[in-house]
């Protein structure tokens, strides 16, 4: 069996960092340290430039931003250990022990796509799950800076593609998991209208279930959606899944 890691973090929802059970996130030096924090984390396998962790902290960085980071990061070293971050002019995070929440998202949901793609609906059901179950929650809440935006958006990706890897697996597996495949179908269409692949998944679950009608009102959907917002018609897969699912 494989230990589990000393160190685990949850950048996605409420910012958590637990070293072998015991809470240090309540201890990080605020707002900006958890930046620091995180921005560090999510760049642990490279140095990280000062003036590059100073603009992911303070898009426009006060006159002492150098000193101010200084102070930062000792505290973070008084924090999480005194090697817990090494360098001067770069920096860079010790992390080599650590689960990370973001990073276990992306590895799960490219797991789940690989299985998907060969057909194995089983293999591909607990990764899609896991990558959304982190990727649902917002990153880093309550923190409004490009970089974290940036970090936002490529959750957000993640959490599309784990939708869209459950919803099929659901749809493949059948029976009862159809339920779950016609609401991830719904999920999809509802945060992404635009992206066809959301309406062929729901079309695809219904036409499972037998509701043909329903998944023929959903094919309108998309046949309005894409003339009014692009001016174009589905592609033909979509409207062969649509037309006769």
């Amino acid at each position: 069996m494989t230990a589990a890691p000393a160190l685990r973090i949850h950048l996605c929802g409420p910012l958590v960092v637990e070293r072998d059970g015991r809470r240090l996130d309540q201890n990080l030096p605020g707002r900006q340290g958890e930046v620091v924090f995180a921005y560090l984390a999510c760049n642990r396998h490279r140095p990280v430039g000062r003036d590059e962790l100073i603009g992911a902290i303070w898009p426009e960085p006060p006159a002492a931003a150098d000193s101010a980071l200084s102070a930062l990061v000792s505290k973070l070293r008084r924090v999480l250990g005194g090697d817990a971050v090494d360098g001067r002019s770069t920096l860079k995070m010790r992390l080599d022990d650590a689960w990370i929440d973001v990073e276990a998202a992306a590895e799960a949901v490219h797991r789940a796509e690989s299985a998907v793609a060969v057909g194995d609906w089983a293999r591909a059901w607990g990764p899609s799950l896991a990558a959304l179950f982190t990727a649902q929650r917002q990153f880093l809440p309550g923190h409004d800076t490009p970089w974290v935006d940036q970090q936002r958006a490529w959750v957000a990706d993640i959490h599309l593609r784990a939708l869209e890897a459950y919803a099929t697996c659901c749809i493949g597996i059948g029976g009862t998991e159809l339920i779950a495949g016609v609401r991830a179908g719904r999920e999809l269409v509802r945060l992404a209208p635009l992206r066809e692949s959301g309406y062929q998944a729901l079309m695809r679950a219904l036409a499972a279930q037998g509701n043909v009608a329903e998944a023929l009102r959903v094919y309108t959907n998309l046949c309005a959606t894409l003339r009014d917002e692009l001016g174009v018609s589905p592609p033909a897969r979509a409207r062969v899944t649509g037309c006769a699912p």
